[in-house]
């Protein structure tokens, strides 16, 4: 077989049996298009156990073998994120210096793995293994939850700085009013951004806590009097609502500028309630005789300031509503939220995928969820979907599973690039072609060149006019694959380099001919 030189952007790939540089061609060679940018991300939550670990007090294999069964399964689906909650309620699930191992790990508070090992680390290395991205998952307040059952440990919040933490209804929160509490919980943050190669800190929808009622079925109000009492006595001027809200802002706002300054290409996420406030758009008001849920005025959450000022990365919307639900429409408020995006930050709907079950009764329909995910792909503003949960994905609840692989997510995607990011291209690769003479296949082969480090390599061979795409680690440097496919001979291969920001390089071509 004779395999010719392409010389793209000044760079002349060294081809075999030989591997000698020779004379490029005169002709350009056919560049292949640009791979599909789509997010593919699914929640992995701990809290309660809901998708990992199955339960707590797992040994240190089963629990890691629980977690390459999520992530070989995130490959097999075809996704590219997953968003592994790591700070539940003031613990951990990683070796922090600041709080507690998590009982929904090891079933007790502040009990660390038998036999030791860093979940979060593993996570991160098996994750990045498979060319995943893992984005950490923190609650920023909750202190602890209604469900939580071990005995508090020693080195938790409440024991260590019990006028940190207010009891509020079955829950433990800390107060975002204490000035001391946001510098703790941005620390707390900041660390696992400054020891782990994570690649997207997460907060969801938590601030201050969703509405508790009392015995008489009175909604309970945030007991932080003294951090109140605080502001106003050094000449605050705010209401206690906006005031609330103010201190949100503030821990938002200061997060996202300090992991800019860390670590730039570690994108920061929210995944907030659906909607704003009621009657934006006009339709989201009452529904089923019912006031609409207010996520301003009753958790404090001014989702629409984060976006519209560009304190984030990545937008999520929880639109865990149905497409035909006329009072909470998933492409109206999906239409709505592209409309503020001022800023083009990337807006990434979550996805109420959970709602599949086995009960016929209350099921949603698969198909509901896929017609969501077409839906936002029709809409030019928008360029991924986040699913909530890994669980109904791990169990195919009605086939999901093969619905997602089969049709929608049949194809490799790179996660979209972020323009306002630092985007200078990786280099373009150098190639080497080996062909295996007595199996008719082609050893491809690698090399970067220049800055910055490879996250992620494309690699397309060309049948005709058709163009078969394939996404890899960075790590991985090879790619096998038989020169004919289908009775078809395989005319070209190219390879294009994918940095940590997502931004592609020039690809480099080779053409194979007889």
């Amino acid at each position: 077989m004779n395999i010719k030189a392409i010389l793209l952007s000044g760079l002349l790939l060294l081809v075999s049996p030989s591997v000698q540089a020779v004379e490029p061609p005169t002709h350009q060679a056919a560049l292949p298009p640009p791979p599909a940018r789509e997010f593919r991300g699914v929640w992995i939550a701990t809290v309660t156990n809901i998708d990992w670990p199955s339960q707590p007090g797992l040994t240190t294999q089963q629990q890691q073998a629980e977690l390459i069964a999520l992530l070989d399964r995130a490959v097999k689906l075809n996704l590219n994120a997953v968003i592994l909650q790591i700070r539940p309620a003031c613990d951990s699930l990683y070796a922090s210096p600041y709080e507690p191992w998590s009982e929904f790990l090891t079933g007790k508070m502040g009990k660390a793995p038998n036999p030791y090992y860093d979940p979060l680390e593993f996570a991160v290395e098996q994750a990045h293994k498979r060319g995943l991205e893992l984005h950490a998952w923190f609650n920023p307040y909750r202190a602890r939850h209604a469900q939580a059952t071990s005995e508090i440990s020693a080195n938790h919040i409440s024991k260590t700085h019990p006028e940190w933490v207010k009891q509020y209804g079955k829950y433990l929160w800390l107060d975002p009013g204490n000035k001391d509490v946001q510098n703790y919980t941005l620390n707390v943050m900041l660390d696992v951004v400054r020891r782990y190669d994570i690649d997207g800190v997460h907060i969801d929808d938590y601030y201050y806590p969703y509405p508790e009622r009392d015995e008489n079925q009175q909604v309970i109000d945030f007991p932080d009097d003294s951090s109140w009492e605080n502001y106003v006595r050094s000449g605050g001027q705010l209401s206690r609502n906006d005031w609330r809200r103010e201190n949100v802002n503030t821990l938002v706002e200061r997060l996202y500028r300090a992991i800019k300054q860390e670590k730039p290409w570690v994108k920061f996420g929210i995944s907030p309630f659906g909607i704003w406030r009621p009657g934006y758009p006009e339709q989201i008001g009452t529904f089923d005789g019912y006031d609409a849920f207010d996520p301003y005025d009753q958790i404090y959450a001014d989702s629409l300031k984060w976006l519209t000022n560009g304190w984030l990365d990545y937008f999520s919307p929880q639109l865990y509503w149905k497409i035909e639900q006329t009072k909470l429409s998933y492409p109206v408020l999906l239409n709505w939220w592209i409309e503020h995006n001022s800023q083009g930050r990337h807006i990434w709907p979550g996805n109420y995928t959970s709602q599949i079950t086995d009960d016929p009764d209350n099921s949603w329909p698969v198909s509901e969820i896929l017609y969501q995910i077409r839906i936002t792909r029709g809409f030019a503003g928008a360029t991924g979907n986040i699913h909530f949960s890994m669980k109904p994905l791990m169990q195919n609840r009605q086939g999901i599973s093969d619905a997602l692989s089969g049709e929608l997510y049949n194809q490799p995607a790179v996660i979209p690039a972020s323009p306002w990011l630092p985007n200078i291209p990786p280099g373009q690769p150098l190639l080497k072609v080996d062909e295996d003479e007595n199996s008719d296949e082609i050893q491809l082969s690698w090399t970067a060149t220049g800055l910055p480090m490879v996250w992620l390599w494309v690699v397309q061979t060309r049948i005709g006019d058709r163009w078969m795409t394939q996404v890899l680690p960075g790590r991985q440097t090879s790619y096998r694959f038989k020169r004919r496919q289908s009775n078809q001979r395989v005319d070209s291969v190219a390879v294009s380099a994918v940095n940590r920001y997502k931004t592609i390089g020039i690809p480099a071509v080779v053409e194979l001919s007889e």
